[in-house]
C-alpha cells in the first residue's frame, strides 16, 4: 500500500479521518459511491472540502494510487468528483489509480480553486508593516 507522504492525516480539530495508517488485515475496503443530502452537518461539509483541497494540492489533474487514502472519505466524493482512472476499475484494491474530475470538482467545491482559499500560505500577498 502507497502512503501518501504529506497528505493530512485529518480534518485538523476533528475526528474526520483522511489517510489510514496500515492495510486492512481482513481486507481492502471497497470505495462505494454515497449520497450526499442536502441536510447533512456542516462538520461533514467541511470535511469534505477539506479533503477536496488536499487531494487537489497533492495530485491536481493527474492521476493518483488510492493507496492510504481513506475509503470512507473517498466514498464521499467517488462517482462525482473523484472518478476512476482506469478500466477495469477494482474498487478493492490499494493501487487502483483515481482522478479528480475538475469540471464536477469546481462546481462543487468552488472556494477550494480560489487563489485565497485560507488553507493555502500566500506569503508573498503579506503586507508590508
Amino acid at each position: 500500500m502507497l502512503k501518501h507522504r504529506g497528505f493530512p492525516g485529518r480534518l485538523t480539530g476533528t475526528d474526520f479521518q483522511f489517510t489510514i495508517r496500515r492495510a486492512n488485515p481482513k481486507g481492502v475496503t471497497a470505495i462505494t459511491r454515497r449520497e450526499r443530502y442536502r441536510d447533512r452537518r456542516p462538520a461533514d461539509r467541511r470535511a469534505d472540502e477539506a479533503f477536496m483541497a488536499a487531494l487537489w494540492e497533492h495530485f491536481g489533474d493527474e492521476p493518483f494510487e488510492r493507496g492510504n487514502l481513506d475509503a470512507g472519505r473517498l466514498s464521499w466524493l467517488f462517482g462525482r468528483e473523484v472518478v476512476p482512472a482506469q478500466e477495469p476499475f477494482d474498487p478493492s484494491d490499494y493501487e487502483a489509480l483515481l482522478k479528480i474530475d475538475e469540471a464536477v470538482a469546481r462546481r462543487s467545491f468552488p472556494q477550494v480553486f480560489e487563489a485565497d482559499a485560507p488553507w493555502e500560505d500566500d506569503e508573498d500577498d503579506e503586507e508590508d508593516w
